[in-house]
């Protein structure tokens, strides 16, 4: 492909981004540029992805990070989406970013470097061997349905602490066929939020729990 080509693909900051990330839009702008540099030759991203990098990705990331507070533990990093862009928008919160792929850990453990982002740990991990009942909040995106995601990932939160796992449009269905694993995990106060409404970018949609 003719690398004039491959550029014009490339999705253009949108103008929301310095609203969502603030002072931290530098930090942002860097690890999208390595993202499109980086990302489809090392497996991290998809080539259909560039069109909308900033509003299906990053920014759709960064829309959850007033939600977050204490200690966080990222399930199944791999590009950095969502810990990463997280890490960058809340340096006041602390994350650890599990993942088992080492070339993915070796991505994360890279950008964490280059941004100085002090607020982050990479463990080259499954979920099931990160550490149990240490996060104030778990977040995972694009990992899987949650029928499969809960059982993994609310063991890693403290008594109180919350899930926050990004869905898609089919997150109701998702909900309606998770009963069991939100009764086994005893999860309250569960819902489906929507971030970003009203707002000049595409929303964002998380699953939300307590675990009790």
């Amino acid at each position: 492909m003719d690398p004039s080509s491959e550029i014009s693909i490339v999705e253009a900051e949108p103008s929301i981004a310095r609203e969502v990330f603030g002072d931290r839009i530098g930090l942002a702008r860097r690890f999208t540029a390595a993202l499109v540099d980086q990302g489809e030759v090392r497996g991290l991203i998809g080539p259909l992805e560039l069109p909308r990098l900033w509003t299906r990705h990053v920014i759709n990331c960064a829309l959850a990070a007033p939600l977050l507070h204490g200690a966080v533990t990222d399930v199944g990093s791999g590009a950095g989406l969502p810990g990463i862009v997280l890490a960058i928008v809340r340096p006041d919160v602390s994350f650890t970013l599990v993942e088992p792929m080492e070339r993915r850990t070796d991505w994360l453990q890279e950008q964490a470097s280059d941004l100085g982002l002090s607020n982050v740990i990479v463990l080259r991990a499954r979920a099931e061997e990160a550490p149990r009942a240490a996060a104030d909040i778990v977040t995972a995106r694009a990992v899987g349905a949650l029928t499969k995601l809960i059982p993994i990932a609310a063991p890693l939160a403290r008594r109180g602490g919350e899930l926050l796992l990004f869905k898609g449009a089919t997150v109701d269905a998702e909900v309606a066929k998770a009963q069991r694993a939100i009764a086994r995990a005893r999860l309250a106060d569960v819902r489906v939020e929507e971030l970003g409404t009203g707002m000049a970018t595409e929303g964002t949609r998380v699953f939300r729990a307590t675990v009790n």
